[in-house]
């Protein structure tokens, strides 16, 4: 798969941040678009631009108990998954069970229609690393019985799974580690920084930033993350390869920028660390650039300037 244009391709997980994104893409490419997605921590209104685009589908259907798709598929994209702390908390089980069963499905149906899988991994596979920035030869430091365990243990089983699938059953597998990425379509209650301290900000309330706010974050805006995503689906790349922005900031310096972006007077208050919150987190994008030609474009206040002004164009 060289090109997109005239390809079929599902998109797991479509109705979510990202997965509604990556199928907006896929449809300016000239693909047909099967979005499947239980809704669960997806919206429709994030999907409901494209719903009389004969190229587009929407079939409400969760990927963890059944998943079939008539017709010939040329990709199988996996995105469903809780992906904020506060809903894969939440919703530990059904977490798990996406990275495991929905995987599982996921992948039996790219074997059976004889088509490329992508798997959408994370940056959380690394856990709390030792190793920084992190390349995709670290094996990580993660809490497997923690709380946060349930996201990240589901996606290193992923991880796992799609490789048994590639040399066990020849399945043409694409597997990305995306990094922190934000932009337009994040529920503003979702618990992760950017949401939130936008959300703070706008209503005049202090910034709750966790421990004394040291921490980094390096952050990607959404439209570079998906630049990222279609190069390496269309590439010759198997992966693991590491996608986000390489900028690193802490989330004091972050809740600052956002106040400034938001011309807010807000204050910046600070509460307890979250269990196994990770120190560090920043990707080594060498592969991605080497092999992608891919690197960010948009740095953080352009990035937070379109967040907001896309996100007040649908107030």
């Amino acid at each position: 798969m060289k090109a997109l244009n005239g390809a079929r391709v599902v998109v797991t997980g479509g109705a979510g941040f990202l997965g509604s994104h990556l199928c907006d893409r896929l449809l300016a490419e000239g693909a047909d678009v099967v979005c499947l997605d239980n809704l669960v921590t997806g919206y429709e209104q994030n999907i409901a631009h494209q719903r009389l685009n004969e190229h587009f589908s929407f079939v409400q259907q969760d990927v963890s108990e059944y998943l079939s798709v008539l017709g010939e598929v040329d990709a199988v994209l996996h995105f469903a998954s809780p992906a904020s702390p506060i809903d894969y908390l939440k919703l530990p089980i059904q977490t798990l069970k996406v990275g495991a069963l929905g995987t599982h499905n996921a992948l039996g149906l790219a074997l059976a229609k004889g088509a490329r899988f992508m798997l959408a991994s994370t940056s959380e596979v690394y856990g709390d690393p030792e190793l920084h920035p992190q390349p995709e030869t670290y094996w990580g430091n993660v809490n497997p019985i923690g709380p946060r365990g349930v996201y990240d243990e589901a996606k290193r089983f992923a991880e796992a799974l799609t490789f048994a699938y590639h040399r066990a059953r020849g399945v043409d597998i694409r597997v990305a580690r995306i990094f922190n990425t934000y932009g337009p379509r994040m529920r503003m209650d979702d618990g992760r920084a950017v949401p939130t301290f936008i959300a703070q900000a706008r209503a005049g309330e202090p910034l709750t930033v966790h421990g004394d706010g040291s921490q980094t974050r390096s952050l990607c805006y959404v439209d570079d993350l998906i630049d990222g995503l279609i190069a390496l689906l269309i590439s010759d790349q198997i992966g693991p390869i590491n996608l986000g922005g390489s900028d690193e900031v802490t989330v004091n310096a972050l809740a600052y920028v956002v106040i400034a972006v938001c011309g807010s007077t807000s204050l910046i208050v600070h509460t307890d660390r979250p269990v196994d919150d990770p120190e560090v987190r920043r990707p080594d994008t060498t592969l991605a650039a080497a092999h992608l030609d891919w690197k960010t474009t948009i740095d953080l206040t352009e990035g937070l300037e379109r967040t907001l002004d896309r996100t007040l164009a649908r107030a």
